[in-house]
Order: C-alpha cells, then structure tokens, then sequence
C-alpha cells in the first residue's frame, strides 16, 4: 500500500499536499534555491554565536539574493573600472553565479583594551578613523563559522574581500565597516575558485 501522509510540505513560496509520497516526483533543480536559503539562515546564525572580542556584539548579518546580487555585482565591477583592481572584475561576474551571498561587517567600537593590536599603544592614541582590531577579529570569527556551515550542507562558498568592499559601498550592512562577503552555490562545480587569474 502506498506511504499516507497528512503533512504539508513548504518549498519555496508552494504549499504541496502530500496524499501518496509515492507517486510524489521532487526535483533537485526545482528546489535548490529554498535548500540554499534555509542552509544560508542558518550560516547567519552561526555567524552571529561565533565567539566576539570582550562578549559584545556589534556585527551586523545580512544576505542578498536575485536583483540586489545585480546591484552589488555592478559596484563591484564598477569599483574594480575606477581602482584599477582587476581581480574585481572578475568576482563581478563570479557572484552572479551565486544563489545568495551572505554580507557580514562591523559597527565601530573601540573594546578599550589597548592591546595595540591596530598599531597605537592605547585606544586614546588611536585615530577614530583606524578600525579597532578586535572588532575586525570579530569579523574573522564570524566569517569563519558561517562558512564551516556552509560545508555542513555541502555548499560552495569563497569569501570575498572585493564583494564585501562594493556592498560596504552600497552600505550593506547599513553604518558598516570591514565587510566581507560570502558567496554561496549549489552546483556541480564551486564557480568561485575554479576561476581565471587576471
């Protein structure tokens, strides 16, 4: 007899009633983006437990997807025409292959250690205008777990300087600073590394 069920089961924005899983047909193709979003949700969360300098929390998370990876793709080439940097040229075009991509930055605050990690004896002596440190490790950290979930899921994912500094342009994650972005793939190959040097 066949498998009854009563559930109701999401993909995407479709509701399907499951009456008889075996005459039931579920391809991958057509459910890879919901996949990729419910696994992006939960690298945005690992980003947001990782371990931060002092306890405090000052990152900001967001991820973009459809029309907004567009936009950020034409700042990151953009950018790239006006610095002379070719290597954003390339992750321009990169990140259009990407299913979403995670953007994770900071908010300025100095943690008052004076660790002299950002390169002035003590947190007076730093300009306001240099990052504090810490807060950039707090960034670090979090880039990491998010990506270490990804692999959990087996998706493809490289982290992006270039994409991070267009998106802070674009003040994504609004009021910002040292952002990096972390696009993500569900595909045969990853198609962020495998990649022409320019």
């Amino acid at each position: 007899m066949p498998y009854k069920v009563s559930t109701r089961v999401f993909f995407g924005k479709e509701t399907v009633n499951l009456l008889d899983w075996n005459d039931m047909i579920l391809n991958e193709r057509e459910t890879r983006h919901a996949q990729v979003m419910s696994a992006v949700k939960q690298m945005m969360t690992a980003a947001r437990t990782a371990p931060k300098g002092k306890g405090i929390d000052i990152l900001e998370i967001i991820a973009v997807e459809g029309k907004e990876i567009e936009t950020l793709s034409a700042k990151t080439k953009e950018l790239g025409e006006k610095n002379g940097m070719h290597f954003f040229l390339r992750d321009a075009e990169n990140i259009l292959s990407a299913e979403a991509v995670v953007l994770i930055g900071t908010r300025r605050s100095v943690q008052n250690l004076n660790c002299a990690h950002c390169g002035f004896p003590t947190c007076a002596d730093k300009p306001q205008a240099v990052p504090c440190a810490i807060n950039s490790v707090d960034v670090g950290i979090a880039v990491g777990s998010a990506c270490a979930t990804a692999a959990d899921f087996r998706l493809d994912t490289r982290v992006m300087f270039s994409a991070g500094y267009s998106a802070q342009a674009l003040n994504w994650p609004e009021g910002c600073h040292t952002v990096f972005a972390i696009p993500v793939s569900a595909s045969s190959k990853n198609p962020f590394f495998d990649r022409m040097a320019k």
